[in-house]
């Protein structure tokens, strides 16, 4: 793919398995402007990072709560939360769409980031609350007596701490944001509230023969998680790997 989208259709068509000499580098150029990639990108890169923060934040403090604290029904509360990752996202769809109708939210970026949000808050929280509750007791006692406030006790011993895992949170919610389809076509039909995903499937609609032309927008919905990936992919297996052994 990487190949083709340097390529024009016409030389695609001629010798698939050939090089792109000359390399056509204003094809990226062509469909950042011409076919609306610079809106689908800034939506994707707006809606995947706004997401991921309020995820993390709101995730991270759930984890927490849940990892070092004790109070009644606690095990079955964080069994109600963490069973809703079992249930597919098209059985929810439809109450999503009333509830963001009913409050102004479809059809904004803004009601696309708190969906993309509060669907990956079971896994999330499955995934920190390992991390949080294997930090030793030793290090939670000694920043008490040192008078640390609840707050203190999160944000400057814990949080540090569990920085590994929320890293690889992180990148896992980013990379399920920015390829998520389903919920971003049932609830966005505005163009200039299009992300990547949707941005390629229309594109494929209008441009389905122009080879080369598909290529280059895939690439560049592409190009990103390969980057993420690239530099993140060990942190993630490793922290799988100790929140796995936390876990058991």
């Amino acid at each position: 793919m990487a190949l083709i989208s340097l390529r024009s259709t016409e030389e695609f068509y001629r010798n698939p398995y050939g090089l792109p000499i000359p390399a056509h580098w204003d094809k990226f150029r062509v469909a950042w402007f011409d076919f609306g990639y610079q809106t689908y990108f800034r939506n994707s890169v707006i809606v995947a990072v706004s997401a991921t923060v309020i995820l993390v934040v709101v995730g991270s403090m759930a984890a927490f709560f849940f990892a070092r604290y004790r109070f009644p029904l606690k095990e079955a509360l964080y069994f109600l939360i963490f069973s809703a990752i079992m249930l597919p996202p098209q059985v929810t769809i439809l109450a999503l769409f009333q509830m963001l109708v009913q409050y102004g939210l479809y059809n904004t970026l803004l009601g696309l980031i708190l969906v993309y949000a509060a669907s990956h808050l079971p896994l999330t929280l499955y995934l920190l609350r390992a991390f949080f509750a294997q930090i030793p007791r030793e290090l939670e006692e000694a920043a008490r007596l040192d008078g640390a406030s609840e707050w203190t006790m999160y944000w400057r011993v814990m949080f540090p701490m569990a920085r590994p895992a929320i890293i690889a949170v992180m990148v896992i919610n980013f990379l399920e944001f920015w390829n998520e389809f389903l919920y971003a076509v049932v609830l966005i039909n505005q163009q200039s509230q299009r992300t990547l995903p949707l941005g390629v499937m229309f594109l494929m609609g209008e441009q389905q023969e122009n080879v080369g032309m598909l290529a280059t927008g895939l690439m560049i919905a592409v190009l990103p998680v390969v980057i993420l990936y690239a530099f993140f992919s060990e942190r993630i297996a490793e922290s799988f790997t100790a929140g796995a052994i936390a876990g058991a």
